[in-house]
């Protein structure tokens, strides 16, 4: 059995984020924190501790959205499945985070280019694979090269809603992508927008979410390391309450 880890490390400072959602990690080594640490125990002093050391702890500043994360149906909108309170991602049956990992290879789209059904239609009769309920479906945009840099923001293809509700509707529940986000890059889209007024393509591929129940990862990567089909992929998110999103170690396990 291969182990592949397929998350990115949350990293301080790295411009892959817009400005207001960059992570930052104080880090307090072992002599940064020996006088903290004595406030725990007496009357002990410095001499006490082992040529000084305390602890090492690190403190963050970071969104629920930072690093490797799974999106919860309330992230999209108030409502899911047409009218239900959203769930949080405390809410979400644990029995969705787990499956068969069917990994879509789309690193020959352009950045900004909009998925609709067809692709993924073409794709699946192209490699004779009909997707089950389940199924957990992890589109490779190309974009995990570019992590690190501001060009990660505006790199990948994006889903549409009609093809978010076309993978929903055959029974997945779990989708993800290596890109900052599931739809198209923010960027272009606010430059199509600008264009044309068209509202409807604001956010489109998260609001598919009102109207059927899924959730998506976002900032994956390595997936160039998973077989198509054949890996079984975890992704438990941690328990936050009342959380739009949770971070997560996505893992998927490869028989060898």
């Amino acid at each position: 059995m291969k182990i592949i880890d397929l998350s990115i490390a949350l990293e301080s400072g790295l411009p892959s984020d817009p400005p207001d959602y960059i992570p930052y990690i104080d880090y307090r080594n072992h002599k940064d924190t020996a006088e903290e640490m004595l406030e725990y125990f007496g009357n002990a002093t410095l001499e006490d501790l082992p040529e000084g050391n305390g602890w090492a702890v690190e403190f963050l500043k970071v969104s629920t959205h930072g690093g490797t994360h799974i999106d919860a149906p309330y992230h999209y909108y108030p409502t899911m499945n047409g009218g239900e309170e959203a769930w949080t991602i405390d809410e979400i049956p644990l029995d969705w985070f787990y499956g068969s990992a069917v990994v879509v290879d789309f690193r020959d789209k352009p950045d900004g280019y909009k998925v609709e059904p067809e692709d993924f239609d073409e794709y699946f009769n192209k490699i004779q694979y009909t997707l089950k309920a389940g199924d957990i479906v992890l589109v490779n945009t190309g974009a995990s090269k570019y992590w690190g840099s501001k060009r990660y923001l505006s790199s990948g293809c994006g889903m549409s809603k009609a093809a978010t509700l076309w993978l929903v509707n055959q029974g997945v529940r779990v989708v993800g992508t290596d890109a900052w986000s599931w739809d198209r890059p923010l960027p272009l889209i606010a430059e199509e927008f600008d264009k044309t007024g068209d509202k409807s393509i604001i956010w489109e591929g998260h609001r598919a979410g009102a109207e059927k129940a899924y959730c998506h990862i976002e900032k994956l990567t390595n997936l160039e390391s998973l077989p198509i089909i054949g890996s079984k992929f975890f992704c438990f998110p941690i328990k936050i309450k009342k959380a739009s999103a949770g971070w997560i170690r996505a893992v998927a396990f490869v028989e060898e």
